[in-house]
């Protein structure tokens, strides 16, 4: 089972570049500042787990499968949500997305993009070595110990839009229209089968839904979150230990299903992949970091 044992913080000293550090009911964390905006990183331990998903899940995609053992031999650090237009805004000088707003999630960044914003990131602040997750690196700290279909339980579908384990941790196409305050949000007004009746619809705020067990946000729904993987159509069925896909392809792959997508896509098994230049308003990122300062 993961446990906590060898963390980088627990000699008591924290990296230079640290703003502030500690443990909570979630575990250790370290947090970096840039430009008066901070990001939590939460500390992921290594362990073992079942990649993909069974047969039987309901929603299941073909290249989901065939469900196998992955080891992650080392703990890392992620970030607790997915990246904000404030810090993006805060490396990069400029915004790229549909739906401003300092909380929201950054989108419309295509992977080359991300690449930009990890080195201009890592200049900014010396020894953090930022990088986007492996797509096993994502589905480890997506599950977080459970062996379901999201982080809150099973899965049932009942309509295109409408998968109430979903409303207490993603927003997607069932629920994104509650509460979306911008006039030119997506005419949602025409999805099917939602959760709940809505006309416009975006991303929210990040954090406004409950984290799984290790302390990560929206690791499901709001966007698609980019992975360092290039895209395969399907899983070797071998035990593995630290995958990292193919080592070329024309796609990179995407995780955790998003505001404008269907309850099958928000599981933490699916996965998708777009090509690096791909800018799109359900695409963005979230920071991954190595175990050793």
């Amino acid at each position: 089972m993961p446990t906590y044992r060898s963390h980088p913080l627990e000699n008591g000293i924290p990296p230079r570049w640290a703003s502030e550090w500690g443990d909570d009911i979630y575990g250790p964390f370290v947090v970096f500042k840039v430009n008066g905006v901070s990001q939590w990183l939460r500390w992921i331990p290594a362990g073992r787990f079942l990649m993909g998903s069974p047969e039987n899940e309901p929603g299941r995609l073909e290249w989901e499968g065939p469900q196998h053992e992955v080891t992650i031999s080392e703990g890392y650090f992620l970030a607790e949500s997915p990246c904000t237009q404030a810090l993006w805004e805060a490396v990069m000088d400029e915004n790229p997305s549909r739906f401003p707003s300092p909380e929201r999630p950054v989108e419309c960044v295509s992977w080359d993009d991300c690449q930009r914003f990890l080195e201009r990131l890592n200049e900014l602040v010396p020894g953090l070595d930022a990088h986007l997750p492996t797509e096993a690196q994502w589905e480890y700290a997506c599950r977080a110990g459970t062996t379901v279909a999201t982080y809150a339980g099973p899965i049932e579908i009942l309509g295109q839009n409408n998968a109430p384990v979903l409303d207490s941790i993603a927003w997607y196409g069932g629920n994104s229209g509650r509460g979306f305050e911008f006039l030119e949000g997506e005419d949602s007004s025409s999805w099917p089968e939602k959760q709940y009746e809505h006309r416009l619809a975006g991303t929210h705020p990040v954090g406004l839904k409950h984290l799984n067990r290790w302390g990560l946000y929206d690791m499901l729904g709001n966007v698609f979150e980019w992975c360092s993987d290039h895209w395969s159509d399907a899983y070797a069925a071998e035990v593995v230990v630290d995958p990292s896909g193919p080592t070329e392809g024309q796609a990179r792959v995407i995780r955790g299903g998003a505001w404008g997508y269907g309850a099958r896509y928000v599981r933490a098994a699916v996965r998708d992949h777009f090509e690096p230049e791909n800018r799109a308003d359900v695409l963005g990122l979230r920071l991954a970091r190595g175990h050793v300062w």
